[in-house]
C-alpha cells in the first residue's frame, strides 16, 4: 500500500481559512457516511489510517465520500481514466474567488443565485459547481469539449437536487476556443474560472504521469502506458503549445467578451508562464490584473484574475447585479 508520512498540520494550514478540509481526513466518519470506502483504508506504519493514493478506485471512493459528507452530493461518479481531482485544492480556488468578489464589495462576499460563474473545462467530475453551489449558492455554467465528460457532468447535475436547477452544462464545439460560442451577447458572468491543461503534448503528459508513478512507488515497465492516480484525458492534460498558448488564447478571447464578465480568472501552474500572460493582458487592455498565491502542502500555484471594467463600471455592475450600494 502507498502510504503517507505522519500528518503535517503546517501543510493543511496553508489551505484557505474557510476550506472544510484543513484538518486530517476523518476516515471513521467518512466510512460511516460511505461504507464502500472501508475497502481502501488500512493502518500504515505510522499507526495512522491511510489510503492507497496510487489506486484510482481508492481516490475516487475518497472523493465520493468527501462530496457526500461535506457537500451533500448523493450521486457522483466519473468514467475510468477521467480526472479525479484532489478536492481540498479545488475548494481553495472557490474560496479565493469569493474573496476576490468581496474585495470589490466592501469585504462582503456576494452569495446566492444572482452570482453567475462560468467554469471553463468543467470535466466529468463537475467539481467546481458542486463546491461553489454548496459554499456560496452561486449559479454555474460549465463548458467542455469532451462529449463523455459532458454526459457525466450532466448526469451528476440531474442526479442531485441541489444542482439540478442551478448548473448548466454546455458543449464548446471548437476545441481551440474558450469563451467564443459559449458566452451569449446579452449574457453576464461575475466570474470565469479555469484549470487549464498545462502540458504541450501527449508525450509530455505521459512523462509527467511516469514521474508521479515513480514518486508513488508504482512505476511500470517502460512500454506500459502510464496511469495517473487522479486520471485525465487529453483535453484535461495537454493543449498544443501548453499552458502558455492556452492562456494567450484566453486573454485574446476575454477581450472579445469584456463587457459580459466582471472578473476573468485562471489557475496558472507554471510561474514561468506569468510574464507572457501579463504581457498579453496588457496588450488586450485589461484595466486591472491581480495574482493570488495558493499553496497545498509542497505544491504552490496561483490564480491570475483580470477585469476590463474601470471603477465606475464596476460600481454600476455591483449595483445592478449584486444590489450593492
Amino acid at each position: 500500500m502507498t502510504t503517507q508520512p505522519p500528518h503535517n498540520d503546517a501543510e493543511k494550514d496553508l489551505l484557505h481559512p474557510r476550506n472544510r478540509h484543513r484538518g486530517r481526513y476523518d476516515f471513521p466518519q467518512l466510512i460511516s457516511t460511505s461504507p464502500e470506502l472501508a475497502a481502501f483504508v488500512a493502518v500504515n506504519k505510522y499507526d495512522d489510517a491511510s489510503l492507497d493514493f496510487a489506486n484510482p478506485e481508492a481516490v475516487k471512493s475518497l472523493n465520493r465520500a468527501l462530496l457526500k459528507q461535506f457537500y451533500g452530493i448523493q450521486h457522483w461518479d466519473i468514467p475510468a481514466g477521467y480526472l479525479c481531482p484532489p478536492i481540498p485544492g479545488r475548494a481553495d480556488y472557490i474560496h479565493y474567488l469569493a474573496d476576490l468578489l468581496a474585495s470589490v464589495n466592501a469585504e462582503v462576499i456576494p452569495r446566492g443565485k444572482s452570482i453567475r460563474v462560468l467554469d471553463v473545462g468543467v470535466g466529468a467530475n463537475c467539481i467546481y459547481p458542486i463546491i461553489g453551489r454548496k459554499e456560496y449558492g452561486w449559479r454555474f455554467a460549465g463548458t467542455d469539449v469532451d462529449v463523455v465528460a459532458l454526459r457525466m457532468a450532466r448526469q451528476i447535475v440531474a442526479s442531485n437536487a441541489a444542482l439540478a436547477s442551478t448548473v448548466d452544462i454546455r458543449r464548446q464545439p471548437t476545441s481551440t476556443q474558450i469563451f467564443n460560442d459559449i458566452v451569449e451577447p446579452k449574457e453576464f458572468f461575475d466570474l470565469t474560472m479555469c484549470n487549464p491543461p498545462f502540458h504541450g503534448s501527449q508525450a509530455e503528459a505521459e512523462a509527467s504521469s511516469r514521474r508521479k508513478e515513480h514518486n508513488l512507488g508504482t512505476q511500470k515497465a517502460p512500454q506500459t502506458p502510464p496511469t495517473q492516480n487522479f486520471g485525465g484525458q487529453a483535453s484535461e492534460l495537454w493543449y498544443q503549445g501548453g499552458e502558455a498558448a492556452f492562456l494567450w488564447r484566453m486573454a485574446q478571447e476575454s477581450a472579445l467578451n469584456k463587457g459580459n464578465v466582471f472578473w476573468f480568472t485562471t489557475l496558472v501552474s507554471k510561474k514561468e508562464t506569468l510574464p507572457g500572460l501579463y504581457k498579453s493582458l496588457e496588450k488586450v487592455g485589461a484595466a486591472e490584473v491581480r495574482t493570488i498565491n495558493m499553496a497545498q502542502g509542497q505544491k504552490s500555484s496561483r490564480i491570475v484574475a483580470w477585469t476590463f471594467l474601470d471603477a465606475q463600471q464596476q460600481q454600476a455592475w455591483r449595483e445592478k447585479r449584486w444590489g450593492a450600494k
